[in-house]
């Protein structure tokens, strides 16, 4: 059992365990010393949003990467794909992103990628935490051997570039008018540039960071405020970003949401007829809509499904040979560009399938109707509900009402202490009743 790592990293509410500045400090510690191999210097890179929290936590790990050895790069606000290219283009041996993701301000994380850009194993995290909580004091560097720690000029043009290139050389998106949110967080400069170099016309929203707005009714999350706008300057798409920009949400021009099935339903369709599909199929998690499922049989395509996780899924996509897989929740993994879920490569990719189509962004990103889904959340203050004999036989009952006409996926959140109750079918009425009559028992026995 893993004591501080979850489904991606550390994470948790700032300044309360375990997302202490103590613990970034064993961490960085533990880490440095895990990936420390050779009689060369080390090298970390880190990266952050744009939360308050990320000043406490940047400079606890740079003091425990640096007590061990390691010489540290710091890159400031910048996403998460772009902290797991730089990892990989400035030959670090690890890479470090200081972020919660789409959660509130009051929350930050703690994830790692290793030295070919991809997010550690569960071994490796094991591994990790056996050393936080060992006396590493044996294994400390002597006075001049410490690292140093200094801030990189042009990362963010790096990954600009970086992002272009993704398009053939000769597209262009002049015509399009976009508007771009970026949740107040850590795209808030490189996106709205890099669409703009692209030739779009651009109107940004969720830019201004304080420190406390990061996903505030804005980004992936809350798409409102972009539907308002994209409706405002009468624009031909919305792009909704994370607060770390993994992930992508996309608005049409009439102001209507479109999910991560859909566009990895875009992007499916859109490569197989260019023949670039690496493996007759895509990967999803469990969350995904059965009419995604659907649609890409009728493509004679499949759809391996995965535990909830981006992790997960380039997991899978890595052993099977797969190079496009994501999440319904925006996490689009593109694996012949990157390592993790990138949220403004996906938004490029369905922007070049809008100029190809020459269409509506409502016509080139609606591919399937999505059978009734509900999803409900239900919190908890501890223990394990879902152990519980009462809930197993809730579950047990639901299972059986939808039988063949549907599915039932019941899971405990990695990152918040919640239960995630989902059905999904063809009778809207029955599933409803099956994840209400389930929410309300795991309520009922968590109170």
């Amino acid at each position: 059992m893993r004591k501080y790592f979850g489904t991606d990293g550390i994470r948790g509410r700032a300044n309360t365990s375990p997302m202490t500045a103590e613990m970034a400090l064993k961490v960085g510690m533990a880490a440095g010393l895990s990936f420390k191999n050779g009689g060369h210097r080390h090298r970390v890179v880190i990266g952050k949003d744009t939360r308050l929290s990320g000043y406490m936590l940047e400079n606890a790990l740079v003091a425990g990467f640096t007590s061990v050895g390691m010489d540290v790069f710091l890159l400031g606000p910048m996403p998460t794909p772009a902290v797991a290219m730089l990892t990989r283009s400035l030959r670090c041996d690890l890479g470090v992103m200081i972020s919660a993701s789409h959660n509130p301000f009051e929350d930050n994380g703690i994830k790692f990628f290793g030295p070919d850009g991809f997010k550690l194993s569960d071994e490796i995290e094991l591994q990790i935490e056996g050393l936080m909580e060992a006396d590493l004091s044996s294994h400390l560097p002597g006075a001049s051997e410490l690292g140093r720690a200094k801030r990189i000029d042009g990362a963010q043009q790096r990954y600009i570039e970086f992002a272009k290139r993704t398009l053939p050389r000769e597209m262009s998106l002049e015509g399009l008018r976009v508007v771009i949110d970026c949740a107040n967080g850590a795209a808030y400069k490189v996106a709205p540039e890099a669409l703009w170099e692209l030739g779009a016309e651009v109107f940004s929203i969720g830019v201004q960071p304080n420190g406390f707005n990061i996903n505030q009714e804005c980004g992936s999350t809350s798409t409102a405020a972009l539907s308002r706008k994209v409706h405002e300057v009468r624009a031909d798409i919305g792009i909704a970003l994370d607060g770390d920009a993994d992930r992508v949400i996309i608005v049409d021009e009439n102001g209507a949401t479109i999910d991560g099935d859909q566009l990895m339903a875009v992007v499916a369709q859109s490569w197989q007829s260019q023949d670039r599909l690496s493996a007759p199929g895509i990967v999803a998690t469990v969350m995904s809509n059965l009419g995604l499922e659907r649609y890409l049989d009728g493509l004679g395509l499949g759809l391996a499904r995965t535990k909830v996780g981006d992790r997960y899924v380039v997991e899978r996509m890595r052993a099977d040979g797969y190079n496009v897989g994501g999440e319904q929740s925006g996490h689009i993994v593109l694996s012949d560009f990157a390592t993790t879920g990138d949220g403004l490569i996906a938004a490029l990719q369905v922007l070049a399938c809008v100029k190809d189509q020459d269409r509506p962004v409502s016509e080139v990103c609606k591919r399937f109707d999505p059978v009734p889904q509900i999803l409900k959340n239900v919190r908890y203050s501890g223990g394990k509900p879902l152990e519980l004999d009462e809930v197993k036989m809730a579950i047990n009952e639901g299972e059986a009402r939808l039988g063949n006409q549907g599915r039932l996926v019941i899971r405990a959140s990695g990152t918040e202490p919640l239960i995630r109750v989902m059905a999904e079918g063809d009778d809207a009425d029955l599933v409803n009743q099956v994840v209400n009559d389930i929410a309300g028992v795991v309520k009922k026995s968590a109170a």
